[in-house]
């Protein structure tokens, strides 16, 4: 028996009491759990998440499902460590001197 790994993604189920904790198990796997801010974050299959959000929404004790964007990231930062990208148009700040604050007499008087 080969172990095979299914690919995850993440929903945040906002809600508006935490009573009801327990019927949300049903539908993936509960990660994390925020009493205070009223949100659980909840791993569910990937080829299920339209439908099994679509279901979550229907619950009369939801606010809101989002969904996370981690698998849309690329997570491979081996390459980039230590580096840091220069383009051209971001040229660094020269230091011209202490900032001077004018009056609007002076500026209009500078304009003209």
């Amino acid at each position: 028996m080969a172990f095979t790994m299914t690919p995850r993604q993440g929903l945040v189920v906002w809600v508006y009491s935490l009573k009801q904790l327990r019927q949300l198990r049903r539908y993936g796997t509960i990660y994390y759990t925020s009493r205070r801010l009223k949100y659980v974050y909840l791993y569910v299959d990937q080829a299920m998440v339209a439908p099994t959000s679509e279901q979550i929404k229907k619950l009369h004790f939801v606010r809101q499902v989002e969904v996370s964007h981690r698998p849309e990231l690329d997570m491979n930062f081996g390459e980039r460590v230590g580096q840091l990208e220069r383009t051209e148009d971001h040229e660094p700040h020269e230091s011209v001197g202490p900032k001077i604050l004018l009056t609007s007499k002076e500026i209009l008087e500078k304009d003209s």
